[in-house]
């Protein structure tokens, strides 16, 4: 462009001179010379010019509309490269400025779209309000949870707490994070979870609230799975030594052996004790007593426990009396040494310790 506007200029100044120098050859007066040379030279001087920056004005004209479409956000204008300068080159640089910014909001669009569909289908119920409290996006779960499915956007979130279930308006109304339960049919158990951000320097809040019933009934489910098995165990080690002894105590009464047979009626009352305080504590609690702590001698546990199940035991026995509840202590111990008959040792090869801890 430079380098064209250069040459014009000479060209002008070049042509002014010759038809000066012309005029001058023909009429003898300066004055009336200069005045003609000016008549020819101005409308040449203008054609030219005008064919010169007439292309150059239709390219800046373009450029200007493609701004302001760009500024509108309309992307889809692109303009025609009509000369290798540098307006041309700028015509090139704005052609790809815009399809960059069409294949961006393009994929803008499709990234929207994917997250509004995630966002739609979650059955997490998403409901997103100003400061003014007017809501400004909700999901297909909010609505249904909210309003029967309706939309919920541009009215006060306050009126549809209004109308939601008691539990549900004063859990959200407590602000922050917590669980609560209502009754909608049957009984539903959900999470809210509430933050605060700004956006645009604007206070938002979004309330995040999800279904829990069914996780819950899951854990609640796999609970008492293992709450019955431990009922169960507990009930075969204790009625299996039941059973064993109420038959060794039948053969005693045909050889009627007065100790022996105390020690068995004991045992067997101790058990039956155990197990009833055992069902009592499930009972009441769905968990294992409070252990009730008392002096026990070892001598008198170990041979309580030779009575139940055989054993060998090893080692020493400690002086010093233990603090412990008898009855777990000892169902404890009658466990491990029944699994370990149950598993296929003999009872010779079955031992049991007692050492005294180090703080003793």
């Amino acid at each position: 462009m430079a380098g064209r506007a250069t040459l014009w200029l000479g060209g002008v100044a070049l042509l002014g001179v010759v038809v000066a120098l012309l005029a001058r050859s023909f009429i003898d007066t300066p004055w009336l010379a200069g005045v003609v040379a000016a008549l020819v030279l101005v409308p040449l001087v203008a054609w030219s010019g005008s064919r010169l920056t007439g292309r150059w004005s239709r390219m800046v004209r373009a450029l200007d509309d493609g701004v302001m479409s760009l500024k509108d956000r309309d992307f889809s204008m692109s303009v025609t490269r009509a000369s290798d300068d540098e307006l041309g080159a700028l015509v090139e640089n704005y052609n790809g400025l815009g399809e960059r910014l069409r294949t961006e909001r393009q994929s803008l669009y499709q990234r929207e779209l994917m997250l509004d569909t995630v966002i739609q289908a979650t059955p997490l119920a998403m409901v997103l309000t100003n400061d003014g409290d007017a809501v400004l996006y909700s999901n297909s779960a909010a609505r249904t949870l909210f309003s029967e499915g309706r939309r919920l956007e541009g009215a006060r979130f306050s009126q549809y707490l209004e109308r939601a279930p008691a539990p549900l308006r004063e859990a959200i109304q407590r602000g922050g994070d917590t669980l609560f339960t209502f009754d909608a049919g049957e009984p539903q158990v959900y999470h809210v979870s509430q933050r605060h951000f700004l956006l645009n320097a604007v206070p938002h809040r979004l309330l995040l609230l999800k279904q829990l019933t069914r996780e819950i009934n899951s854990q609640e489910v796999a609970t008492w799975k293992k709450v019955i098995r431990v009922i169960a165990h507990e009930l075969n080690n204790s009625l299996a030594p039941i059973s064993s002894l109420a038959h060794s105590g039948q053969i005693l009464v045909t050889a009627p052996d007065p100790d022996q047979l105390a020690r068995v009626f004991s045992t067997i009352e101790d058990r039956a004790r155990h197990l009833a305080s055992f069902i009592e504590g499930y009972a009441q609690f769905a968990k294992l007593p409070q252990p009730r702590l008392a002096p026990v001698s070892w001598e008198v546990l170990l041979e309580r426990l030779r009575v139940v199940v055989a054993f060998r035991l090893v080692g020493p026995v400690p002086h010093r009396s233990a603090s412990f509840d008898t009855a777990q202590v000892e169902q404890a111990l009658i466990n491990l040494l029944k699994n370990a008959r149950e598993s296929g040792a003999e009872p010779d090869a079955i031992e049991l310790s007692v050492e005294p801890a180090a703080r003793w």
